[in-house]
Formats: C-alpha cells, structure tokens, sequence
C-alpha cells in the first residue's frame, strides 16, 4: 500500500512495510516513537519538492476546493500506476477525484488516520534531503499566503488604518480647542476686541500671524483674510482699544503658538481627506449611510470592520451609549434609543419625536451596508445609496403623517375642514367703571328666586344626579327661610300696634324675599330696642 502525505515543501509518497500492523489501530502510535522505529514501518518512494511558495500555495488551495494539481497528477501517474497498488489518502473528497480522473483505488479510514499523524511526527527523519529550518521558513511562508487567499486579502481593505485616523483626528480636535483658547486668552490681554470681532479661530490666528502687535493694524492690509467692513471694525477697534501693552518677546511667544495651531489645523483637514479616501475603498456603502466620521467612529468602537459586522442592528443602535443602557437597566428607566448614530445626517434632519424610529431603521440598513462591505466581493456603494434613498422616503412619510389618518384596516386621507375663525370680538362694557347698582336688591333677589324654580329641561338625565345631601342642605337653607319670614312679621305687627294703624294681617301679605341672615350682633341690639320700647 502506497501513502500520499502533503507537506509544505513538496508531495512525498512513500510504501508501507508491514501492514500488518497497521490492524492494531491503538497501538500504531508506538511503532512511531522514535525515527528509527518509523523506517521500519514505511519508506520513502518518491518527493516532488516545489520551487517556491506560490507554487505552494497553488497546490493547496487546488487540495482545499478538492482538485488534482498537475503536478500531482503527473506524480500519480508515473508512481502509483507503474505500481498497482492501493493509495492511501488523508482527505476522502480527494480521493473520490483521484479515483474518478485517474482511476486509481482509495483508502481512507481511521488506521490511514493514526498513519497520517504518526508520519508527520517523525517527518524530518522519514524525508531526507530537508533540513528542518527550510521546512518552518516554507511553513510559515505558505500559512501566510494561505490565510491571506482565504481572506481575499488585499492592502486597501486594512481596516487599522480607519481606527488610527480616526483617533488621531479626535486628538487633534482636542488639541486645537486647547491651543486656541489659549491663544485667545493670552492676545486677549493686549487687544481683547478683536476675539469678539472675529469670531472664526482659524482666520484669527492667521490675522494675529500677519500683524503681530495692534499699533500695526493701521497700516497692515487684511483684505486676503476678511471682507472690507470687518477689516475696518478692526482698524477702529484697535485705535481705541482697551488691552495692556506688551513687549515684543511676548508676542513673538504668541505668534509662535499661532503658527502651531495653523500647521495642527492644515495637518487636521489633510487627514480628514485621507479618512474619506479610505472609507470610500474599505466600507462605501456605511459611508453613504451614515457619513465618514460616523462609520469610522463605528468601526473604531467595534475594533474592525469584522468585528462590527458580527453585530445585530440593535446593537449598532446604542453602539457607544453603554453607560446610559446599563444605567437605565439599573435604575429600571427607559434605555437609550441611540448611540453613534445619532450624530448621523439622517438622524439629525429628523424631528424630536421620531428620532427613535429613524434611528432604528438605519441602524438595521446599516447592519446590512456593514455586512456587504466586510464579505461582499464587490466594492461598488449601489446598495447604500438604494437604502439611503429608501430611508428619506420612510423620513418623508413620517414628518407629513400629520395629514394621513390610520384606520385598524388601512390608511385613509383625512378629511380637512375648511377653517373658519370662530372667537367672538371682545367690546369694551362701560357698566363695569360704575360702582352704584344698576337695579334694586329686591329686584335681584326676585330675579334670583324666579331663575331657581324654573327647572332644568335641556340637561341630560347622567347630569341630573341630585345628591341626598344636596337636598338636606337646601330644607335646612328654606327653614332659616321661613323662621327670618316669621320674624319680619312679627317685628311689622309690632310697630303697627304702636302706630295704631288699623290694616289687613301681616300674614297674608307676601313674603319677604330677603335671604340675608342677620349678624349675632345685630339681633342683640335689636332686642335691647325692643325691650327698652315695651
């Protein structure tokens, strides 16, 4: 029997010596442990050795797919056919292919198996010829360029580079913020107008760059950096300007820090191009979802473009808003509906209340957008700018959903009345400056009784829900009622038998309709007058 092993140097073939014990499967390993012990069970036949690495690797990725090598097929030919025995093979796929094209018989089992992996640890004694630092070098060289035909590999897909730009492009923006505070605060002391005037810190730095102290701003041209109305604000400014005198050391200092912050600023919009470039050749289409600097912010915070791919889009979602997720699930409040991503054009455009929603859907068309970059072959943004599109419209419909009516079966046009303005005009009521009653207390109160016994027909039967202590309370309001009649009564029959006036009893007259209910104080002085009049 005839064993074909694969190594990274060449193909080797070699002839099995004693095959019967090659039955006790168990114990095989022990007639492998030594290299002497190892040419007692097999021989070296033949070695076909390859010239380089790429013919290497062209072998193996020919074994991976499960094809034959022409220069395998050759060695089968000349080797195993003149030979007419039996071929040993570690992959069974390949065997079927070598005994459909070659029509040679295959053997694959487990004792092929322990036989494999017995050969391969005394490899460097059963092939002579090879020494044992070319076959680490050719080892090495060919798991490189294995990993990297797997892969696909190719140097503009480096994600590494995005993460580093994008780090660095935050720094910088620190940096200048700090730079330039700085330099503010320190011209400030000798021309302070002049940081409320420009307000751009770029052109600032390069108008101070330009002209240094503020007694040369008479005679300096500042026409390149600003228009003509603010270039004279400045002129003016600095004639009468309010700032300390400084000395020329000082404003050289100065001026040095100005030409840091225009090389930083310069150096920040070069990078910022380089971003661009190499999001548009690694992930176009995130690109045109959600702009550069969010996708490589994505892809910083995920560590690769691999690493963001593995993720679901509500992960994406919150992607950078971890300490408010596990805050919220802490303090069982709501969860944050985005992270990153809010800092998209999309989410920005959008109105407070649907934020959350637009958010959501671009995370999951970003998802997809990711995917397609990190394991798609083709490098063409057309999916982005179809979802892209996709999206607006979805963001369209949301913000003049005002208008649509949803019905539980469908969506139906609402109907819109015509508008009409309905407040009524507001004139002035002179009877409000007068002070004095229009009419009498009598009147009013006669008014007031007639209003209560006229019931209530237009009200609905669920309103009139008169209560049993309502109704207590308005027979006790009537007996006070009576007993203030009575006493009005008695008080008029009184004066009338002083007067001597001879008339009808006061009974039958009318009642009073007073329903004012004298102070305690009153009733006492009254009864003194009585008494003192009896």
């Amino acid at each position: 029997m005839l064993v074909l092993f694969e190594t990274s140097v060449g193909y080797a073939i070699f002839k099995v010596l004693n095959e019967k014990k090659l039955q006790e499967v168990d114990s095989l390993w022990k007639e492998f442990e030594t290299p002497e012990k190892a040419n007692k069970i097999v021989k070296l036949k033949h070695f076909e050795k390859f010239q380089d690495t790429a013919e290497a690797l062209a072998a193996f990725t020919a074994l991976m797919e499960g094809k034959i090598n022409k220069q395998l097929k050759k060695v089968l030919k000349k080797i195993v056919k003149e030979a007419h025995e039996p071929l040993a093979v570690a992959d069974a796929k390949l065997g079927g292919v070598i005994k459909e094209k070659l029509n040679l018989s295959c053997i694959h089992s487990p004792v092929v198996n322990e036989l494999m992996r017995g050969i391969r640890s005394q490899m460097d004694g059963l092939i002579p010829g090879v020494e044992p630092r070319e076959m680490a070098a050719m080892c090495l060289g060919l798991a490189h360029s294995l990993s990297r035909y797997r892969l696909k590999f190719s140097a503009d897909k480096v994600d590494t580079m995005i993460v580093q730009a994008i780090s660095l492009l935050d720094d910088l923006d620190k940096e200048l913020n700090n730079y330039i505070m700085r330099c503010r605060e320190w011209y400030g002391w000798h021309f302070p107008e002049l940081g409320k005037i420009i307000s751009d810190n770029l052109t600032y730095c390069k108008c101070l760059q330009k002209v240094g102290d503020r007694k040369n701003y008479a005679s300096a041209t500042l026409s390149e950096l600003l228009p003509e109305e603010v270039e004279a604000e400045v002129k003016a400014a600095a004639e009468i300007s309010m700032g300390t005198e400084v000395s020329e050391e000082d404003i050289c200092n100065i001026l040095h820090l100005c030409t840091q912050v225009i090389e930083i600023s310069e150096y920040r919009t070069q990078l910022y191009e380089y971003l661009q470039n190499r999001m548009m050749a690694i992930a176009p289409n995130v690109t045109v979802m959600v702009g550069e600097l969010v996708g490589a912010r994505l892809i910083a915070h995920a560590g690769s473009l691999l690493n963001l791919a593995k993720h679901a889009a509500s992960t994406v979602q919150i992607l950078g808003a971890e300490k408010a997720l596990f805050r919220a699930l802490k303090s069982r409040r709501d969860t944050p509906k985005y992270g990153l991503i809010y800092h998209a054009s999309l989410v920005g455009q959008t109105s407070p209340k649907h934020k959350g929603k637009i958010s959501r859907m671009l995370a999951a068309k970003t998802v997809l957008a990711i995917r397609y970059d990190a394991f798609g072959e083709d490098s063409s943004s057309a999916m982005g700018v179809e979802n892209r599109a996709k999206l607006e419209a979805r963001l369209r419909t949301l913000e003049d959903r005002g208008i649509r009516k949803i019905s539980g079966t469908g969506k139906a046009l609402a109907k819109t009345e015509k508008y009409e303005h309905k407040s009524e005009v507001k004139t002035y009521d002179p009877s409000a400056d007068s002070t004095l009653p229009t009419c009498s207390k009598k009147r009013k109160i006669e008014e007031v009784d007639k209003d209560d016994e006229i019931p209530e027909k237009k009200a609905k039967k669920s309103k009139i829900k008169v209560k049993a202590e309502e109704e207590e309370e308005e027979e006790e309001q009537e007996k006070v009622l009576v007993v203030e009649e009575e006493t009005s009564i008695k008080k008029k029959k009184k004066k009338d038998k002083k007067k001597h006036i001879k008339e009808e009893p006061l009974s039958e007259e009318e009642p009073c309709t007073s329903t004012a209910i004298p102070s305690p104080e009153k009733k006492k002085k009254k009864k003194k007058k009585r008494d003192n009049e009896d």
